[in-house]
């Protein structure tokens, strides 16, 4: 070989060495991230490629899906304090959506559920997958869903919309069916692309988030939280976006005041994902049963905007303030992470999925010692 051009080739080897390693630093690195005080985030677990969404088991151990990796993983705590990433399932056709019900996992791939029995006595082995449905519309655009078992025992669906705006029947709804697959039905429509829901504690009611349409400008339409107080409620798409605009391709076919507004209007574009009701005893009472949601950030805004963690404050079951809980995965237009869906742990701490770094984060909260209370 030519010694120069084996020199060139070296030093790219060293380049691409030293570029990874600086990436895997940066992506480790949580100095900019800001949190209330009190709180704290670290690292939980890494090398989970692609992370998106999570479910925890009754033996604890932490489900984490993919979107492009193909692959489902499990997370198992060891007694010394690590964790072992285990592949439970790859070669799947975009396995965003996971649950878990009576010791199985259900997985939700782009066209179909199936269903792990007894998965976490399995882990290293699991059996054959059992096929609950197989007849989810196949397109892929939005075409990775999300699932959730709500307080009535249903499996609930969400099916995007196969496009940026367009009208087409069996697709832009939330639908509901049993845990064998049967009774399916819609529980609610004019969605674009839902991938992160849950039930307040008190009501029962579904919230959801909602990811508005593209290519109206920056600032319109915004992202959307949602509540569903009973079933078969209209939420708009693809007539109407946030509650009061008028979609420029479909809003002549329909008044924006036939269908049901925004319980909380977010950020425009911020592509708010995984959300929760927090429940646990961690952290300050001001926030039981406030919501977080996992904003995954903007793709196509002049300006970034998203790529962090938001708090939409609820009293007597209706929002009253929208604003920012842990931000500063976004440090001006450079983006550091972009997270997805968040998990309560049973000790009230918080888990983050971050799909960009393969990563998730654990949020905790320990109470200042200025509070007068002993930490």
């Amino acid at each position: 070989m030519n010694l120069d051009r084996f020199r060139d080739l070296a030093l790219v080897a060293m380049l691409c060495a030293v570029i990874s390693f600086a990436r895997a630093q940066s992506t480790s690195d949580l100095s900019g991230i800001s949190l209330p005080p009190g709180f704290s985030v670290n690292v939980w677990v890494d090398g989970v490629t692609n992370a998106r969404s999570l479910a925890l088991g009754d033996e604890g151990t932490v489900f984490v899906s993919t979107r492009r990796d193909g692959r489902v993983y499990a997370v198992v705590s060891q007694p010394n304090g690590t964790r072992e990433v285990i592949t439970i399932a790859h070669g799947l056709r975009m396995p965003n959506g996971i649950a878990f019900k009576d010791d199985a996992l259900f997985v939700a791939e782009n066209h179909r559920i199936i269903r792990f029995d007894r998965i976490e006595q399995n882990l290293s082995n699991p059996s054959a997958p059992i096929i609950i449905t197989d007849s989810l519309p196949t397109e892929r655009h939005h075409g990775w869903r999300y699932i959730k078992f709500g307080p009535d025992q249903k499996l609930y669906v969400a099916l995007g919309a196969p496009c940026n705006v367009c009208e087409q029947q069996g697709s832009a709804n939330i639908i509901r069916m049993n845990a064998d697959g049967s009774d399916q039905e819609i529980y609610a429509e004019g969605i674009r692309n839902s991938v992160g829901f849950a039930w307040h504690p008190d009501t029962s009611e579904l919230w959801f988030t909602d990811n508005g349409r593209d290519l109206m400008g920056d600032d319109i339409p915004p992202g959307e939280l949602n509540k569903a107080t009973v079933p078969f409620m209209h939420f708009g798409f693809p007539y109407c976006h946030g509650g009061d605009i008028p979609d420029p391709q479909f809003g002549e076919k329909r008044l924006c005041s036939e269908f049901e507004p925004p319980a909380q209007k977010l950020g425009p574009h911020v592509a708010p994902l995984g959300m929760i009701f927090y429940t646990g005893s961690m952290f300050p009472v001001e926030y039981k049963n406030q919501v977080l949601i996992a904003e995954h950030g903007s793709w196509n805004r002049s300006r970034k905007i998203g790529y962090r963690i938001s708090l939409v404050r609820i009293k007597e079951r209706n929002p009253v303030g929208y604003e920012i809980f842990v931000d500063g995965w976004l440090q001006g237009e450079d983006v550091l992470g972009r997270p997805v869906d968040l998990l309560q742990l049973p000790d009230g701490s918080l888990l983050l999925s971050d799909d960009q770094n393969g990563l998730i984060y654990r949020i905790t909260y320990q109470r200042p010692i200025d509070e007068g209370v002993s930490p």
